[in-house]
């Protein structure tokens, strides 16, 4: 599994709002084809945290292919491979 930390710059939110929608519609179907398992953003809304069943090769495809995660106002703060042991 795969961990994707975002963090979102405030200035910069109406270029990331505006990318929203889509970037939403292709987690949706990500989620419909078990490669997503949960995603959303922090109560603060100072970024966000994406939760994948996915191998790096295919996190990294599935980030090219959203162009979100290019937007002003979206920084990639972490992306880390996770083996959970409980809850899975």
């Amino acid at each position: 599994m795969m961990i994707v930390e975002l963090e979102f710059d405030v200035p910069a939110a109406p270029e990331r709002l505006a990318g929203r929608a889509a970037h939403r519609e292709l987690l949706g179907r990500l989620r419909e084809e078990g490669r997503l398992l949960m995603a959303g953003p922090w109560t603060d809304d100072a970024g966000a945290l994406l939760v994948f069943d996915v191998d790096r090769a295919e996190l990294d495809r599935i980030m090219a292919a959203d162009p979100y995660y290019a937007l002003p106002g979206v920084r990639m703060a972490a992306v880390r491979e996770w083996r959970p042991v409980v809850g899975c």
